[in-house]
């Protein structure tokens, strides 16, 4: 596991509702749910769970494995998870090293997490390990962006934000090919600096 990246979101877990619990949460909820809307019959993976600030947008009554690098994340979200109608199994993980099967799930879903995955490329190859074979992957993520002044800015801000918690400038498009996958979807929620992304393992 990488200890780096657990420490720094074990300190952030006490105060990450203060940063994404209002504001974000209530703007993005609408394109979360319609995403979530995807989630299908069999088995789930979600990552990262953080404080758990999406379940209440996810369709009631589904199998879901939820994972988070840090603990403190976890036991924030232990309530909402209690809350969800379905059934959420919650474990410590770092996406890179999973401890589940190869072909394990039938879905993948992320919210706002490969913006602080160290190795965001392995960490979608490890993705479409346990991912069956034409299994979806589908992802909600801010990313950097192609235009003036905003791609100068968003790599200024990085340099102080990866201290502290997510990288501003992800190429997570590129990524998701880069690490094997086809992309079947991209939509741009605000400009092109949010988007959600559906692909398949090739």
């Amino acid at each position: 596991m990488d200890e780096v990246t657990r420490r720094k979101w074990d300190r952030a877990a006490a105060n990450f509702e203060l940063m994404a619990g209002y504001g974000p949460e209530k703007r993005w909820e609408p394109y979360k749910r319609e995403l979530f809307s995807n989630m299908g019959d069999g088995e789930i993976l979600f990552l990262a769970l953080g404080t758990g600030l999406d379940l209440p947008v996810f369709p009631e009554g589904k199998s879901i494995t939820a994972i988070d690098i840090s603990q403190k994340m976890i036991d924030e979200a232990a309530p909402r998870v209690d809350a969800y109608n379905g059934n959420i199994r919650t474990q410590q993980a770092d996406v890179h090293e999973m401890p589940f099967e190869d072909n394990q799930f039938d879905q993948v879903f992320t919210s706002c997490t490969f913006c602080s995955v160290p190795n965001p490329v392995q960490g979608l190859e490890a993705i479409k390990r346990v991912l069956k074979p034409g299994g979806d992957l589908f992802m909600f993520e801010h990313t950097g962006s192609r235009f003036f002044p905003f791609r100068q800015m968003m790599n200024l801000m990085t340099v102080v934000t990866k201290r502290l918690g997510p990288d501003m400038n992800r190429t997570t498009v590129e990524n998701v090919v880069a690490a094997g996958y086809d992309l079947k979807k991209v939509t741009h929620v605000y400009m092109d600096v949010v988007k959600t992304i559906h692909a398949i393992p090739v």
